[in-house]
């Protein structure tokens, strides 16, 4: 892969999502004046072919031609959505999948894959992507076309989702879109089993200080990024409820990969988990030092 912080990565495989995510990755590196590299991990078989074994040779073989053909229909289909100016790159290691895009990974400015479908990088590839790439990964689900939405930021405090909310209001200034700044808090985060308790917390002082959470971690990036209109929501819910119910109407969600809530050595938190299967738009997780450049 071309050694530059302007990269978009794409996973290719056989299937539509696979295709969706490629024309995701084209508008994306156009976007960001890159350049995009599209990756399909090939591995066919564990084991080794010998001399003893031609038919295995000659199934391989017939295997890797066919893995170039729709490489090369990937590269048509990314040049159609990002121009014909769009510098576009290709690479076949011999790896699975996921050891194939976590290794393009490192250096690039995102890394781009399809949700769904019936190809191998559906389900837990996408997943073992998400917890261990070195870049931003975006997840394509549900409407993937040009958009009028918001990007939709996930906001909580952690690190993880500082982090995240550089990159949504990034992606906000480049696409000329709102940013929409979601601080959701449950009973549970606070105290546990005795959320049924209405009595036992002045909900009000909770939500005045679950604001000032939100206002102390937006401090200075408004000035940063003047001409994005920034609307901030408050509310006493599951992160994950509020992030699905927004992506219905986003062009874009970016959370961290873990919130303040996750537990030491978990690498994917149980939002980023159900967005990155549940959302109606493209996600997008960022890892810790995972900034898009």
């Amino acid at each position: 892969m071309p050694n530059s912080a302007g990269v978009t990565v794409a996973g290719v495989d056989w299937s539509e999502a696979s295709t969706a995510a490629v024309r995701w990755a084209a508008a994306d590196a156009a976007r960001h004046h890159g350049l995009l590299h599209l990756v399909h991990g090939f591995s066919p078989f564990t084991g080794r072919y010998g001399q003893a074994m031609p038919a295995l040779r000659a199934l391989h073989d017939d295997l890797a031609d066919n893995a170039r053909d729709f490489l090369a229909a990937a590269v048509r289909v990314a040049r159609d959505a990002g121009g014909e100016e769009l510098e576009v790159t290709t690479a076949m290691p011999e790896e699975k999948p996921a050891e194939a895009l976590i290794a393009a990974s490192r250096g690039a400015r995102a890394l781009v894959l399809g949700a769904s479908g019936d190809g191998v990088l559906a389900g837990t590839t996408a997943v073992q992507v998400v917890s261990h790439a070195h870049c931003p990964v975006v997840v394509v689900r549900g409407q993937h076309g040009p958009a009028a939405g918001p990007v939709v930021a996930g906001v909580d405090g952690s690190p993880f989702s500082e982090r995240a909310l550089a990159a949504a209001f990034e992606e906000a200034c480049r696409r000329g879109a709102p940013l929409v700044a979601v601080h959701a808090w449950s009973d549970d985060d606070l105290l546990g089993g005795l959320g049924s308790f209405p009595l036992v917390v002045d909900w009000d002082a909770v939500r005045q200080d679950e604001e000032l959470v939100l206002a102390e971690r937006m401090a200075g990036r408004q000035e940063r990024y003047p001409d994005v209109k920034v609307d901030r929501v408050v509310v006493r819910d599951r992160p994950r409820h509020q992030l699905i119910d927004w992506s219905g109407q986003a062009q874009l969600v970016v959370v961290g990969s873990r919130g303040r809530g996750g537990f030491a050595g978990l690498l994917l938190g149980s939002t980023s988990q159900a967005l990155i299967h549940h959302a109606e738009c493209p996600v997008m997780v960022v890892r810790p030092g995972g900034e898009p450049r």
